[in-house]
């Protein structure tokens, strides 16, 4: 059986798919290259997938923490999104475009406070048990 050759449109179709991508992958770039808060988040972001790996948390507790930890970057990355609109359409200082940033940078806050009472609830209770147990060992279910 030949191999069947791809219509004219998808063709184009995958262009542009691989050109969103594209786009996208430039724009996490930067959030990671220009944003120092993102940089941290990641960070202890990447800490917490340590942690939980080493404690062997559930598959439930695995599905929060993701959730958790990519909450606060996709936050981060809107901050900083609204932060470039907000200064390219007002590039001097007004009222509301304090106002407009200072919303947006303490809604990461919420979500970075709610992320680290998350990663403390999941991870507080086994990993203490692991470091304070007897032989280092989890007690059993």
């Amino acid at each position: 059986m030949p191999a069947r050759r791809l219509t004219r449109r998808a063709r184009v179709t995958s262009v542009r798919i691989a050109r969103s991508f594209r786009f996208a992958g430039a724009g996490v770039a930067y959030l990671f290259r220009t944003q120092r808060n993102a940089r941290i988040h990641a960070v202890v972001g990447s800490a917490a997938v340590a942690v939980a790996a080493w404690l062997r948390v559930s598959r439930a507790e695995w599905a929060v923490l993701a959730l958790t930890i990519s909450a606060v970057i996709i936050l981060e990355g809107l901050n900083t999104a609204i932060e470039a609109a907000v200064d390219l359409a007002s590039p001097r200082y007004h009222p509301l475009a304090k106002v407009a940033k200072d919303v947006a940078a303490g809604m990461v806050l919420v979500a970075a406070v709610a992320a680290a009472a998350v990663g403390l609830l999941i991870l507080g209770p086994p990993l203490w048990a692991r470091v304070f147990a007897p032989n280092g060992m989890l007690p059993s279910p």
